[in-house]
């Protein structure tokens, strides 16, 4: 004998059942009612939910010829694991990742050939000059860091992304509540009424960028974005002269599921902004189905200066194209104490000096 169907309230989640006096479905823990229509034709929306579907076709890259690979070097870095490629005038003498010494590999093999590139627009002066800045009004820093710290290594690289365009077709479903208060003589009244929300629609996706090295942290790379990539160029090996080339060790099947979590917040929070006029809103299921999702290769511009300090690594991250830098720095903790104390001597006051201005009044 088949199983009898168990419905689910849909404003608190508890087993409903059928009340004869009401002829109506009730639910026992928050005394909800339902008519037996409603309650169907909500059960057949949720059996009808689209399945998601966030599969690429990967067509990224193409093969090197034989010409331009013979013009570049690959390098690694013993201590990282890092490998880094340039041209045959680039003599690569430190990792930018971690400062530590390089080695040359030999002739570039093993990787493919980049769609697009995005030029260095801004040199190493403007580089050095953001990472002064960068340093200016932090009383904190320490003196010794700002004094030591090697900005003459800064690095021009070109980090790997692999950029993924898609059309996305999505149904969201959310839960959503009203509150109403009233009084009469006798008693207060709240009443809230729970709404099931259904939205519905497309969104186009172009080039969602997603890194594809592991040396380079995802949280530092997406600080320094947005890069403009209607300024993307086709590839050509000219553009690696005097700079470094990251060679990718995330390939494009493995940076799928980041691009599907970046694709899918983006498009819950563009239809969670039109669901307006709620006291509560609570998503309950996401479909979304991308269409015609393709994949290109691009290396995009990065200045790097990677520093060790107090046996601590340090990495500044500057945007090659508009210039935006993010980095971390490190305290002086003896100059933070004694700011800690001069904050606390100065509430101390302000809390004394309300204190006797009450005891006046």
């Amino acid at each position: 004998m088949a199983g009898l169907q168990e419905y689910k309230c849909p404003c608190c989640g508890g087993a409903i059942e059928f009340n004869s006096t009401l002829q109506k479905m009730k639910c026992p823990y928050c005394d909800t009612e339902f008519e037996m229509e409603t309650l169907a034709a909500y059960d057949t929306e949720l059996q009808n939910q689209p399945a998601s579907d966030m599969t690429w076709e990967n067509t990224a890259g193409s093969e090197w010829d034989e010409a331009e690979a013979a013009g570049l070097n690959t390098y690694v870095c013993k201590s990282c694991g890092g490998e880094i490629v340039g041209d045959e005038t680039t003599a690569a003498t430190a990792c930018p990742y971690c400062g530590n010494p390089v080695v040359m590999m030999g002739k570039l093999s093993g990787s493919i050939k980049p769609d697009l590139v995005i030029p260095f627009q801004l040199d190493k002066k403007a580089a050095k000059a953001a990472l002064k800045k960068h340093y200016s009004g932090k009383r904190l820093l320490p003196r010794v860091f700002r004094e030591e710290n090697h900005i003459d290594e800064i690095k021009g690289v070109y980090v790997p992304f692999w950029l993924f365009d898609a059309g996305a077709e999505a149904h969201i479903r959310y839960k959503a509540t009203r509150v109403r208060h009233w009084s009469d003589n006798d008693h207060d009244y709240t009443e809230t009424s729970f709404f099931s929300v259904t939205r519905g629609g497309t969104l186009a996706f172009a080039d969602v960028p997603v890194d594809g090295s592991t040396k380079m942290t995802d949280d530092l790379l997406e600080s320094i974005e947005p890069f403009d990539l209607s300024q993307a160029v086709d590839f050509q090996t000219a553009y690696l002269a005097g700079y470094l080339a990251d060679k990718y060790d995330v390939d494009a099947d493995q940076s799928i599921q980041r691009a599907n979590e970046r694709i899918q917040k983006s498009t819950e929070e563009a239809f969670a902004a039109t669901v307006q006029d709620f006291v509560t809103v609570t998503p309950e299921s996401s479909s979304i189905r991308l269409e015609k999702g393709t994949v290109k290769y691009a290396l995009l511009p990065v200045w790097l200066l990677n520093t060790t300090w107090n046996g601590q690594n340090y990495t500044f991250a500057m945007n090659g194209q508009t210039g935006k830098l993010v980095g971390d720095l490190p305290m002086d903790k003896g100059a933070y104490k004694k700011w800690l104390f001069g904050l606390t001597g100065l509430i101390g006051a302000a809390c004394f000096a309300a204190s006797w201005l009450l005891w006046l009044l």
